[in-house]
């Protein structure tokens, strides 16, 4: 017999926070960058890693990535990493599901983040409390795709992974939940996916009451 999903499990970038990646393109080919290097500089380096696992410094990390990104240029840059950032903005639509799927559905954030996440989430979104849990890799120091990070998430919960649905924007990510018991939905905003028909199809009940 299939369990019926009682919580649903979100990533924060992507899914609740908008990261534009048009926006990051068009950076790029303003100034002439390799398409990729905008994201590639920011999360693709140590300093990202040890930082999403609460270690290292938040303003080291940027002005590094900084740095790295007038390496692949070759010239000095303007803050284009900042110029992108400031595109960024929640995805209201998301937001609003949430706050259907509540309270029948417990819900809560399950992220790769530094440990500003509970502050954007309260003081700059003040949506902290559409969610029962938030687990932020930066204080516990897993991060996705471990399997442990999963498992943990759903105990959080008091429930087992198949009673768990998980959203996230990235492949990898999407895949480990689902191998960790998980009902996985891969959902992109900047290929227009609708998130209330992917969770509908997973059996989440999406409808007002």
């Amino acid at each position: 017999m299939t369990t019926s999903p009682r919580a649903v499990i979100f990533d924060f970038g992507g899914v609740i926070w908008n990261m534009e990646w048009e926006a990051a393109r068009a950076l790029e080919a303003e100034h002439g960058l390799p398409q990729g290097s905008l994201r590639a500089t920011l999360y693709d380096g140590d300093a990202w890693s040890r930082l999403q696992r609460g270690r290292g410094d938040r303003d080291a990390w940027l002005a590094g990535a900084h740095r790295a990104l007038e390496q692949v240029a070759g010239r000095p840059l303007p803050p284009l990493h900042a110029q992108w950032r400031a595109t960024h903005g929640p995805i209201a639509e998301n937001i609003a599901l949430i706050r259907v799927l509540r309270p029948r559905h417990r819900t809560s954030i399950l992220s790769n983040s530094d440990t500003t996440l509970r502050e954007r989430l309260g003081k700059v979104l003040g949506i902290a409390g559409l969610f029962d849990d938030i687990v932020c890799s930066a204080e516990i120091g897993l991060v996705k795709p471990e399997p442990e990070i999963y498992a943990l998430a759903c105990d959080r919960h008091g429930l087992p992974p198949d009673a768990c649905v998980f959203v996230d924007d990235h492949e990898p990510n999407v895949a480990a939940a689902a191998g960790a018991g998980l009902r996985a939905i891969l959902y992109r905003v900047d290929r227009g996916d609708d998130l209330r028909a992917q969770l509908a199809a997973a059996d989440v009940g999406v409808s007002a009451s």
